[in-house]
């Protein structure tokens, strides 16, 4: 799963230069991270309807389009400017199959350059129990997933969305504070404060270990 260090600066030039299979691979290389956002960020209602791949060939299309304009001007890093291509087509997807159910706009943070859609607590959750407890205590886990999920309601939204671009999308410190537009170090608080919590609301818990 490839951050913005690891790309190589020959790979990175050449795609500038335009090189198509050197564009084709830099998209490549960030798939996989750019595919667990998407899963993350897509609205539980949708799943099963909209396939992460759909989205992710959306956002290669007007990625390979666009490409030009983040070369002429490179406002944010490659990985973070490619995620919010991708975040725009969610959005869109969004749009286009909730209309007014989508969830109130008031309730997203506001991200740096645009907010995207926020991931569920109900999402979050998932993914934690997904490695916190087996298919044998199914019970528990219901139960389990529950209670995260309140916890996850019960912080700020900010402090929510630094630990799902942090622990579930797997970004740096310094690509969730330009996210966010914070200083590297309120983003790092932020976070070492929400994991905290996070993880002391698991230890209360059976099935949590």
């Amino acid at each position: 799963m490839a951050s913005e260090a690891d790309i190589p600066d020959d790979l990175l030039g050449r795609a500038r230069a335009g090189d198509a299979p050197a564009r084709a691979e830099l998209f490549a290389r960030c798939r996989d991270r750019l595919r667990r956002m998407v899963r993350l960020r897509l609205d539980r209602r949708l799943q099963g309807r909209i396939d992460p791949s759909d989205v992710l060939q959306d956002a290669y299309l007007d990625y390979a389009r666009r490409f030009g304009e983040w070369v002429d001007r490179p406002t944010l890093p490659f990985f973070l400017w490619l995620r919010l291509l991708t975040g725009q087509k969610l959005v869109d997807l969004h749009r286009r199959h909730l209309g007014a159910q989508m969830r109130d706009a008031g309730q997203e943070v506001s991200l740096y350059r645009g907010a995207l859609p926020q991931a569920s607590s109900a999402s979050l959750a998932a993914q934690l129990l997904g490695r916190l407890t087996s298919a044998s205590q199914a019970a528990v886990r219901a139960e389990t997933q529950v209670r995260v999920q309140e916890a996850l309601n019960g912080m700020e939204p900010i402090d929510r969305e630094i630990l799902t671009l942090r622990h579930f999308e797997m970004l740096t410190n310094e690509e969730a504070a330009e996210v966010l537009g914070l200083r590297k170090s309120a983003a790092s608080n932020r976070y070492i404060r929400a994991l905290k919590r996070l993880k002391d609301a698991l230890g209360e818990w059976p099935g949590a270990a």
